[in-house]
């Protein structure tokens, strides 16, 4: 995968691969985080576990869509499992009244982790970087990130970096979904795959809740493909390990597109303004310390 450019600037993948690192912990606390369950249990969700406001939250852009398209967008979750929270989700809350409470939540999220950080230049010089990138993405063909980039623009700085970091990283999602069928993996052999090179105990992926007989006939496709081993702990072959080197490639190539409206000087001031946000994310104790995105291990 070559290196992307604008005018004379190099956008190396790495960059574009770490810069997604640190947006994604400030992504994902909407998924954990206690004023996000209030907001939800708010609107009728149950919250006795994170599953019924986390497809309503990130399914809502989308509008009030049926589990088959939910199924194929998400990709890696069990369509049985999406069934039993889509479409059931439109009929506690609409998407329009998801989308304003995900908003309140991420504003109450955020003032409780950040505090008067929320206020501060360094956060609205980074909501203003991430929102020229957000704005520069391609979106034709990614669903999800189009869904998202067709929403209006808050006006407060740290819900415009959420906002942003939001379309980025379904922007990055949808074309690791297209690197995933270049490979052609599927949706259990993805998760099967991605555990084989040691990105998360297979433990980790039962959160997508496929049967031990489904998980067990991807890895017997797979070894069939020379892609695992054939004995023992499910291990990735030499040519397994290329393949899902070659996806991770393929994804931080077609991740880089928004970032060369920043250029490479604009990349790095990125980073270092969002450094000091990702610690209080990851420092929250609202993320779980392993997950299926394999973040410092892919």
């Amino acid at each position: 995968m070559s290196n992307r450019t604008t005018g004379t600037d190099t956008i190396e993948p790495g960059r574009v691969r770490h810069v997604w690192q640190l947006l994604e912990p400030l992504h994902a606390v909407l998924y954990y985080a206690p004023e996000a369950y209030e907001e939800a249990a708010a609107l009728g969700f149950g919250t006795g576990e994170r599953w019924p406001s986390y497809f309503a939250w990130r399914a809502s852009p989308l509008g009030a869509v049926g589990s088959a398209r939910v199924a194929s967008l998400f990709y890696s979750f069990n369509p049985e499992m999406v069934g039993r929270y889509v479409p059931a989700a439109w009929d506690v809350a609409s998407p329009e009244a998801v989308l304003a409470a995900r908003e309140r939540a991420v504003d109450r999220t955020y003032r409780t982790l950040l505090g008067d950080r929320v206020d501060s230049p360094e956060l609205a010089e980074a909501a203003g970087l991430a929102r020229r990138a957000a704005e520069a993405a391609e979106v034709e063909g990614r669903p999800l990130a189009a869904a998202n980039a067709a929403l209006a623009w808050p006006d407060a700085p740290h819900l415009v970096l959420w906002q942003a970091a939001t379309v980025l990283r379904e922007h990055r999602g949808d074309g690791h979904l297209a690197a995933l069928r270049a490979a052609e993996l599927d949706p259990v052999e993805a998760l099967v795959s991605f555990a084989a090179v040691g990105a998360a105990p297979e433990e980790t992926f039962q959160s997508r809740q496929w049967s031990a007989a489904d998980w067990a006939a991807a890895r017997e496709r797979l070894v069939r493909r020379g892609l695992l081993e054939p004995h023992g702990p499910a291990t990735a072959t030499a040519e397994g390990h290329a393949l899902r080197a070659e996806v991770e490639r393929a994804t931080d190539g077609l991740a880089a597109g928004p970032y060369e409206a920043l250029g490479s000087e604009g990349l790095a001031r990125l980073a270092a303004l969002l450094g000091d946000f990702w610690v209080a994310a990851i420092g929250s104790g609202l993320l779980p310390m392993t997950t299926t995105l394999g973040i410092g291990k892919a």
